[in-house]
């Protein structure tokens, strides 16, 4: 009876090793339904309400707040996150060239229009010579903004996709620009007579888009301005970043980036351009 017992224990320990094992793989499997999402905090709202609707199907998002233009997508390049939501078409093409990383759009969420700010002035006719204008520093911002002093009227410029400062072909009140971060603009307020000022931040420094000095117009030309969810090129596929997607580009989703953000952001996944 003992040797009987002992033959069928050493199976019975196996067969209990092989559960463990069973059970940490789905453990493993688990983790994988965990998406990390980098954002600026001002979005934390909307994807509070991603993360409530896509845990009905077993995914877990977990968020991750930064305080400027750049981390992001150092994280995201770096394995730190899964994707981000925080940039437009333009300034993902600019990043992807310079730091020869392969970051892809899998979805629109929002278009921010650019405005013109001040707390000196409320009219673009009311800016003196030599004014001092901040604007952004990276190159898609900059030349978004610079377009949008010229469609005030306050300068020209060359023909150019991205036109930097040094494109400027003619600066009437002889403008003098600073550039800063683009998370900063809002901040230096204060400090100058105007500032060119993206809608998230805008929306973080309370700024109102019906009190701006002059704000951008939405048309066809706006499309590479729209912002997207952006994911490292081998996942672009990924069922569960797709699930994400399609839970943002919801109407649930677009109450709550009404709610967020007013006139400084407008839902752009159904958005009719002309």
């Amino acid at each position: 009876m003992k040797k009987s017992y002992q033959m069928w224990k050493t199976p019975l320990l196996v067969i209990v090793a092989l559960f463990i094992l069973v059970l940490t793989g789905c453990g493993t499997h688990n983790s994988s339904n965990t998406v990390r999402v980098g954002i600026n905090a001002s979005d934390e709202p909307i994807w509070k309400e991603v993360q409530k609707q896509v845990k009905k199907e077993g995914i877990t998002i977990k968020i991750t707040d930064f305080s400027d233009y750049n981390q992001p997508n150092t994280a995201l390049a770096q394995g730190g996150l899964d994707i981000n939501a925080y940039q437009h078409r333009y300034f993902l093409d600019a990043w992807n060239k310079s730091h020869h990383t392969h970051i892809v759009p899998i979805g629109d969420t929002i278009i921010e229009p650019l405005a013109l700010y001040s707390h000196k002035v409320t009219k673009v006719s009311q800016l003196k010579k030599n004014a001092k204008i901040t604007i952004p520093n990276d190159t898609s911002n900059e030349a978004r903004a610079l377009q949008l002093l010229a469609s005030a009227g306050l300068i020209t410029l060359k023909d150019k996709k991205l036109p930097s400062t040094k494109d400027i072909t003619s600066n009437r009140l002889h403008l003098k620009f600073t550039t800063l971060d683009a998370a900063q603009t809002a901040r230096s307020l204060d400090d100058v007579d105007a500032a060119v000022v993206n809608g998230n931040v805008a929306s973080d420094a309370k700024l109102n888009p019906k009190k701006a000095v002059f704000c951008e117009k939405i048309t066809q030309k706006s499309k590479p301005w729209i912002n997207v969810i952006a994911a490292d090129s081998k996942d672009k596929n990924n069922k569960n970043l797709k699930k994400v997607v399609k839970a943002f580009q919801s109407k649930a989703t677009a109450k709550v980036i009404k709610k967020v953000y007013g006139g400084n952001a407008i839902p752009a996944w159904n958005l009719n351009l002309k």
